[in-house]
């Protein structure tokens, strides 16, 4: 039986040149080499006299950086699969992760030790630092391709967070599938402000960075100073709330910053959106800023990247994901499971090189989650148009909202009403309903100062939507809950709406 062949992500990343740099945070940069050499500590240690890890779950907390990042790659190199944690998480939700994932060993950087090991159940948990300076032993054995390399967790909006395994050869996939759609190079400078517990952060962004052999800067957001660095980059990749906070910033900055951060920003050869819907209106502000078209993508955690604008920014579509990436294919399917046409709406489902290889101890849910033809249920809805580009409608589940036997997209009336003066932020949802079903309801954070009455925003939204279209419930919060990635926990918010109709 022929072997299979060696972990093209590792093997890709052996090819840069040493003395190039990988990474950077604070203005100290790390090598290729220099990263190489800290991710060869940290997997002889891992491993000790053996030969390698055999693929067992190795889970670190760690803040984002290059600490983080070499202590992935030597997770990997030691053959063991890499559970990133986040500084993000509770103790009940690290809690959850660690007894799920019953890792081998639990890492953590000194500062978040201590967190982790109230939360570890009484597993031991070692010193990154310690690890970084213990006598390396034993001689390493190359991952396959087909080894498993990462474990992340979805992101809990349609429940309880699912631990989705990955192996080398489905990352390489995603990010090689991105290089040759983004056009990485070795000479991008990426300013990198996500988390890196998320195919986003981890996988899109920062191996994508380092993939094509370029630079990662790691920078805390904060919108100002993300501004600032933005003049001396070339890729920025974020979330719709980080958007809405730098125009929130740039709006109310003087206008000599103003000038100098859109031109800045001007410089920059990519800006992508992914991980939620991205505002139509809000694309356009920002275009009408610094000229720059931000290029919207799809993916979930169990399947990588699987469709995206094209690089072109003059064939970018405002509210549309594009067309499907190499090694994809995407179908449109009906309830009754057949194919539809052009402009109906389908839940996508997909085949994909970079699919997942199952969900962590539940293969139950990994079968359920594929149809009879062998295709990925995204539980995501969408259309087709003439020219192949989709357009998201929603989470099959949450944002497709079924009201007097329409089926209603919820991001469609979001966009609509977020154009109100008085709308900071707004999610719809569909309460159950006894006449219609599920009602309409709007859930807002106001703008300060501002009064909003249900009356209001349905006289506004008659100008805008079909008459089945328009809220029949209007709720006002302080803020939307959300997630890491800031995504809207839609379920928090129906159980919020159910329990206090109740």
């Amino acid at each position: 039986m022929k072997s299979p062949a060696p972990s093209p992500l590792l093997a890709r990343l052996a090819t840069h040149r040493a003395d190039r740099i990988a990474l950077s945070s604070s203005g100290l940069p790390i090598t290729y080499g220099e990263l190489d050499t800290r991710a060869g500590a940290v997997a002889r240690t891992l491993v000790g006299n053996a030969r390698g890890l055999g693929g067992a779950a190795v889970a670190f907390l760690c803040e984002a950086g290059p600490a983080h990042l070499a202590t992935l790659l030597g997770i990997l190199r030691a053959g063991g699969m890499a559970v990133p944690l986040s500084p993000l998480h509770t103790r009940p939700e690290l809690e959850f992760l660690v007894a799920n994932a019953a890792p081998v060993t639990l890492l953590a950087s000194e500062g978040l030790r201590a967190a982790l090991t109230a939360a570890a159940g009484g597993r031991p948990v070692t010193s990154l630092e310690a690890l970084a300076d213990a006598p390396p032993a034993g001689e390493l054995e190359p991952p396959a391709s087909d080894a498993p390399a990462l474990m992340l967790y979805t992101s809990g909006t349609t429940g309880r967070p699912k631990g989705v395994r990955l192996d080398h050869a489905a990352v390489a996939a995603t990010v090689a599938a991105l290089e040759t759609a983004w056009r990485w190079r070795a000479d991008d400078r990426l300013l990198h402000v996500l988390p890196l517990h998320h195919t986003h952060g981890l996988i899109v962004a920062a191996l994508g960075a380092l993939w094509a052999g370029g630079e990662a800067r790691f920078l805390p957001f904060e919108a100002a100073a993300a501004w600032d660095a933005l003049g001396d980059v070339t890729v920025f990749m974020a979330v719709p709330t980080i958007y809405a906070k730098l125009m929130e910033t740039f709006a109310a900055a003087p206008a000599e910053r103003r000038a100098r951060w859109a031109a800045g920003a001007a410089r920059l050869r990519l800006f992508t959106s992914g991980s939620a819907a991205l505002p139509a209106s809000l694309l356009e502000e920002f275009r009408a800023a610094t000229g720059q078209t931000i290029l919207e993508r799809y993916g979930m955690t169990e399947l990588g990247m699987a469709l995206s604008n094209p690089y072109d920014r003059g064939r970018r579509v405002p509210g549309a994901v594009g067309t499907p990436l190499p090694g994809v294919v995407v179908d449109l399917v009906g309830d009754d499971g057949n194919a539809v046409g052009v402009g109906e709406p389908g839940e996508l489902r997909v085949r994909s090189t970079q699919m997942f290889s199952g969900y962590h101890g539940d293969a139950d849910a990994t079968a359920a989650s594929f149809d009879a033809d062998g295709r990925f249920r995204t539980g995501d809805t969408g259309t087709r148009d003439a020219s192949g580009v989709i357009r998201l409608l929603g989470r099959t589940s949450v944002d497709i909202i079924k009201s007097a036997g329409y089926k209603l997209s919820a991001l469609e009336i979001e966009a609509a009403l977020r154009e109100h003066p008085a709308v900071a932020e707004i999610a719809v949802i569909g309460a159950p309903d006894a006449t219609w079903g599920e009602r309409v309801t709007a859930c807002v954070v106001a703008r300060a100062g501002a009064a909003l009455r249900l009356d209001d925003l349905v006289a506004f939204a008659r100008e805008r939507l079909a008459p089945y279209k328009i809220p029949r419930a209007l709720r006002l919060l302080p803020e939307l809950p959300r997630n890491a990635m800031g995504k809207v926990q839609k379920k928090v918010l129906l159980a919020s709406v159910v329990e206090g109709a109740s």
